[in-house]
């Protein structure tokens, strides 16, 4: 793609989630989400390739309809009320497709069914701005109306997403798919922590950008497509192979790392509400995501690749390591012992 096309593009997608962001008026948030669609599926056709193709036309059709029920829902909220400002109390009828619009966006279940597709359809680097900075946008018009939202709604959504997000990526191959169905069962966390807390929610969202943008980083830096793909590249970056076990272990959210720290303040504010059964649920669905992590994990450092002529050669070319690379691994990992400074500042 030609760089000031390139250029042109990124900078869309940034300016039009500011504008989401720094919107009050339900018409600027559409048309903030509107560019934002536009911006991005440039990106994702960018191989033209059928796949991309694919991927393409089904983020489209489903930001067009959750476009549509996001305008629909705004126009029945001034009707009965007489103001387009996001703040003002909305009407259930408001609420709930205001629910349903954005969970097609993030992609939650049961709405999910097109997100794995289309990380699949897309290159690495445009899959990590779909499964990062795509979430923003639809995030804050639920931060907005955070005091009119249901909170039982909510929390179904939440354990239902993180349910489905760890079963359905037990048999993936691919690590783009499997990185979706991660993001399916991480945004079903996260809309937990939105029905709690809001700085929770925002020190979840910081963590997971964090944990989420290292693996992708490292995938994208290996090459690793498929899963057979992690079992070859040891000759490679032994470092960089230990590294991603580790910051795999951290997506999971297994201690001391990092990713333990959103699921442990998580479960603490839900056992405070005195929701023990719900807090046992969310925490038993993220063991079947956690064992497709240690999959990956396997696969990367403690299992020998047949000797294929493939591997026998691929340590004869160059590495190009991304400098970014140990900023993101830093901070996915070791994060844990400022735990209590973090909650206290987001």
């Amino acid at each position: 793609m030609n760089p000031l096309i390139w250029s042109l593009l990124i900078t869309s997608l940034a300016t039009s989630t500011i504008i989401t962001m720094s919107s009050n008026h339900w018409l600027l948030a559409w048309l903030g989400l509107e560019l934002n669609t536009l911006s991005i599926l440039p990106l994702i056709i960018t191989p033209h390739h059928p796949r991309a193709t694919e991927a393409t036309t089904k983020y489209f059709l489903m930001q067009a309809t959750a476009a549509t029920l996001i305008l629909c829902a705004s126009t029945i909220n001034a009707w009965q009320t007489g103001q387009w400002t996001i703040m003002t109390t909305p009407s259930p009828t408001t609420t709930t497709l205001m629910i349903v619009a954005v969970m097609l966006k993030l992609g939650l279940a049961p709405a999910h069914l097109w997100y794995p597709d289309v990380l699949q359809g897309s290159t690495m680097h445009t899959a990590l701005i779909i499964s990062t900075w795509q979430k923003i946008a639809p995030l804050t018009l639920l931060y907005l109306m955070h005091n009119h939202l249901h909170m039982n709604t909510l929390l179904t959504i939440g354990l239902i997403s993180a349910l489905v997000g760890g079963w359905s990526g037990l048999n993936q191959t691919q690590t783009r798919k499997i990185m979706a169905f991660s993001s399916i069962a991480h945004m079903g966390w996260l809309i937990t922590a939105l029905a709690l807390n809001q700085s929770l929610t925002t020190l979840t969202l910081i963590t997971y950008f964090m944990m989420t943008s290292t693996i992708f980083l490292t995938l994208t830096t290996m090459t690793m497509k498929t899963l057979s793909d992690m079992g070859t590249t040891w000759p490679l970056s032994p470092t960089l192979t230990t590294t991603t076990m580790i910051a795999l272990m951290s997506l999971g959210g297994l201690p001391p790392l990092t990713g333990f720290m959103p699921k442990w303040l998580i479960l603490k504010e839900l056992t405070t509400l005195a929701l023990p059964l719900f807090s046992t649920l969310l925490l038993m669905a993220s063991l079947p995501s956690l064992y497709f992590y240690i999959r990956m994990a396997y696969l990367t450092m403690l299992t020998m690749p047949p000797t294929t002529t493939n591997t026998e050669h691929n340590w004869r070319f160059k590495t190009n390591l991304n400098p970014n690379l140990t900023v993101a691994t830093t901070t996915s990992l070791l994060l844990l012992p400022l735990t209590a400074i973090l909650y206290n500042t987001t």
